[in-house]
């Protein structure tokens, strides 16, 4: 029987309504899927193994264009969190993995690199390109100022990076390197800067106000032969590890003929959201000094080459 009022022409049947046991509906997952316990520290390592399976955390990835924002963000933003960078209070894991160049890696001609900024489940939530000019990539090398520009998935730039043109010895300590990271643009947040020592690359996260928050400190050989390179990240009076930055090695192919780089970063769950942008800033940073590899000069691996 049709309802009042509704008419069907060629006395066709209305559309079937579903019935409720047809579909039973899966239980929503929690709001840290994924993640465990916020108040333990990460476990060390990081989760490469995702599957396009798994349920997606919260509210970030998302294809450009998809009509959504944010994928449906909460309605009041997070207080003190810079714009387009509430996801990150949700993480305690990032993974980044640089393009491969096809000019780059066939004839040595050096291109602006371009990164992908992922999730612990391969889910890509920023991407990252380096303006640059072509005289100064060519000429300067792994040395070489830059602006990189962070964007989200709905292609805003939510984050930049800065870094002058700074010494490379470690021998002038009164002009290492260091890098400002702005969020939004045009605000700084915070800063990457190298701290003096003879044998071991170390650097401090610092705040908009250059006051020194946390400690990174690499090993003596930063060189990755069949094996990852770790940046312990420490508190600012404890020795303690509590996160770190890892080069990951990439195989024998792409660790020899390109110079295309896998990082993870891992840090505490309730690391305040400027700090994670910062260590972000401070691993590419990183592969700027010691794993970038410009024509026939070879990648620096300690703080004196």
């Amino acid at each position: 029987m049709s309802s009042p009022g509704m008419s069907y022409p060629d006395n066709k049947a209305p559309y079937p309504t579903p019935q409720p046991d047809s579909y039973p509906l899966a239980p929503y997952p929690g709001p840290m899927a994924g993640y465990g316990d916020p108040h333990q520290v990460p476990p060390p390592g990081f989760n490469m193994g995702y599957s396009p399976n798994q349920p997606a955390v919260m509210y970030q990835p998302g294809a450009v264009g998809s009509g959504q924002d944010y994928g449906g963000p909460p309605a009041v933003a997070p207080v003190g969190v810079p714009p387009g960078l509430e996801y990150l209070a949700q993480i305690d894991q990032i993974l980044i993995h640089q393009k491969v160049e096809l000019l780059e890696a066939f004839i040595g001609f050096e291109t602006n690199n371009e990164y992908d900024i992922k999730n612990s489940l391969g889910q890509k939530i920023y991407k990252a390109k380096e303006k640059n000019d072509c005289c100064t990539r060519n000429c300067c090398g792994s040395l070489r100022s830059f602006d990189m520009k962070i964007k989200d998935t709905m292609d805003r730039e939510v984050i930049r990076l800065i870094r002058p043109y700074r010494c490379v010895s470690c021998w002038c300590p009164c002009c290492l390197q260091e890098l400002e990271v702005q969020a939004p643009p045009g605000t700084t947040i915070g800063y990457v800067r190298q701290t003096w020592h003879p044998f071991l690359p170390r650097f401090d996260i610092q705040g908009a106000n250059k006051e020194t928050v946390l400690k990174l400190e690499g090993p003596c050989f930063a060189c990755n032969c069949c094996g990852d390179v770790n940046f312990e990240l420490k508190g600012k009076h404890d020795d303690k590890p509590i996160g770190r930055i890892s080069k990951q090695w990439s195989g024998l192919l792409k660790e020899v003929f390109t110079d295309t780089d896998n990082f993870g970063i891992q840090f505490p769950l309730d690391l305040d959201v400027k700090m994670k942008a910062v260590l972000m800033g401070a691993c590419f940073l990183i592969d700027f000094m010691f794993f970038e590899k410009v024509g026939d000069a070879n990648q620096r691996s300690t703080v004196f080459s």
